[in-house]
């Protein structure tokens, strides 16, 4: 087991929800800087390619390099299984993800996506020794940050609760931080008002607020820290009403829902 990880699996179930309400210092090292707030963005969790000039920052893969020259922040998917991934986890660890009072396995309608199940301590602790290494690789290969996905299962699932997957999330951040990543919120428009302090994210990556009308829910959290992503195929407005929005991000970009690499068919990379 690494190291990083290591340390982190005796303190991962002590986790408790703060009293006295969000913390904006809480879990953050010197050596960590979120991504910048001028330049463009560009989402490329579908394939890797050279970035646009003028694009600052670049979300991809954890099993692709980071792109050179620019600040790289690297997907984890932190509450759901990797399609790659499900049958492992099924076949090794069935006790991690969630089951429906039938005792067959919760499916999000994802392909080849199971949802985990972190309302225990001991899953808790169980879930970070498989998916903490994925961060170390994250800092190992040069990202400057991490994004964690599927934050929001516990509003998708009843069987779920917001502590327990915050709890999760600030095993995941300390992990990040020791090792002088920054880490952000993906989605979950309802926790962001606490999570910054309750978890210690630096950032949020949000996907369709503007479509979903949840703009402001990111950036009353974490002022211009706040990475904008829609996909074409769910505006009802041209693009260029989502860039005149005093809501919207700092950094926006406009993607296919694939998400493919330029030169493919269907591409779509439009930023504001």
């Amino acid at each position: 087991m690494a190291g990083s990880v290591a340390v982190l699996l005796a303190a991962v179930g002590c986790w408790a929800a703060p009293d006295d309400g969000p913390d904006p210092t809480r879990g953050h090292d010197a050596e960590v800087t979120p991504p910048p707030t001028s330049g463009g963005l560009d989402y490329q969790l579908g394939g890797a390619y050279d970035p646009a000039p003028g694009v600052t920052v670049v979300v991809r893969d954890s099993t692709e390099e980071p792109a050179p020259g620019v600040y790289s922040v690297c997907y984890v998917n932190g509450f759901q299984t990797q399609p790659a991934e499900a049958e492992t986890w099924l076949r090794e660890n069935p006790e991690l993800v969630l089951h429906d009072s039938t005792g067959a396995v919760v499916d999000p309608a994802w392909p080849d996506e199971y949802v985990l199940d972190p309302r225990t301590p001991e899953n808790r602790e169980g879930i970070l020794a498989i998916v903490g290494p994925a961060i170390e690789r994250c800092a190992a290969a040069g990202y400057r940050a991490v994004e964690i996905d599927n934050l929001d299962t516990f509003a998708r699932f009843d069987a779920l609760s917001e502590d327990g997957n915050l709890a999760l999330a600030t095993a995941y951040a300390d992990l990040a931080h020791q090792l002088g990543l920054a880490v952000g919120q993906k989605n979950a428009a309802e926790a962001a008002a606490s999570a910054r302090g309750a978890v210690g994210f630096d950032f949020a990556v949000t996907e369709e607020c503007f479509a979903f009308g949840e703009c402001t829910a990111y950036t009353d959290a974490y002022g211009e820290h706040v990475l904008q992503v829609e996909y074409a195929d769910s505006l009802a407005v041209p693009f260029a009403e989502v860039c005149a929005s005093p809501d919207r991000a700092p950094l926006v970009v406009l993607r296919d829902r694939g998400l493919v690499p330029a030169g493919v068919a269907g591409h779509v990379e439009e930023r504001c």
